[in-house]
């Protein structure tokens, strides 16, 4: 069962056919993953019933299939601690109503996460996405919402790339993001090849079209995606995103 901060209802979600795709822009390759929130059911992992992080996609999985549920999309969300916990707001499946152990981080500090602007990604219990600079989204905690992952950098923030990007930096790593249309479609996108920020972000900018954007991690970067035959495998994650559908 899965709760809305402050209020409870459900969601009936339906597979998303086709949804992640290859492509290659700037020699760069890509997998994208669009995905629609009022029809998608977009939620967020990170601890199993005894309260152990699941740490990978299968497991999340396994823990599904006892609900009666198939996970069909996964994706990390998000950057962690060594004991795979998150390192700013981070509210998903498995808390309670009105429960939120991760609180949203604003300190300053070393690393990706702190270099700010950073943010949250979040849905709402009325089924929207959203991506927030951390300042902003303290105007809305009060609202209504699902699930929510604090990352950083921003990428894209109203249509503008973060200040702090070089496009010439030598700083060249596998990453993964997040990015909502102004439509309100929810885009995953992570690069198969090592790419600097710049490029990244100008890619959910000028190519996926999302006004704003927010980098989830890089080097650690992976896909669950069964369409593409990606499960990719590597060390214990923290948050996990994914996308469920129900069995018939």
């Amino acid at each position: 069962m899965s709760f809305i901060i402050t209020l409870v209802c459900g969601v009936t979600p339906v597979a998303a056919d086709e949804a992640c795709t290859q492509t290659t822009h700037d020699q760069i390759d890509y997998v994208v993953c669009r995905f629609d929130p009022q029809r998608d059911d977009i939620r967020l992992f990170l601890n199993n019933d005894d309260g152990e992080p699941y740490g990978h996609f299968n497991w999340v999985n396994e823990a599904l299939a006892k609900k009666g549920e198939t996970l069909v999309f996964a994706m990390n969300a998000g950057m962690y601690h060594e004991d795979r916990s998150p390192v700013g707001l981070y509210v998903g499946a498995e808390q309670k109503a009105g429960e939120i152990k991760y609180l949203l981080n604003e300190n300053d500090g070393p690393g990706n996460f702190h270099l700010k602007p950073n943010g949250v990604f979040y849905v709402t219990g009325r089924g929207d996405a959203a991506i927030q600079e951390t300042q902003k989204f303290k105007g809305v905690c009060g609202q209504l919402f699902r699930y929510a992952t604090q990352s950083g950098p921003m990428l894209v923030i109203d249509n503008e790339i973060h200040p702090r990007f070089l496009s010439d930096s030598d700083s060249l790593k596998r990453r993964n993001g997040v990015g909502v249309t102004e439509n309100g479609e929810v885009i995953f996108a992570l690069a198969d090849t090592p790419v600097r920020f710049y490029d990244f972000a100008m890619f959910f900018r000028d190519e996926l079209n999302t006004p704003n954007a927010l980098y989830l991690d890089g080097t650690i970067s992976r896909l669950y995606a069964p369409e593409l035959n990606r499960n990719d495998p590597g060390v214990a994650m923290g948050p996990i995103v994914g996308v469920v559908v129900k069995n018939d």
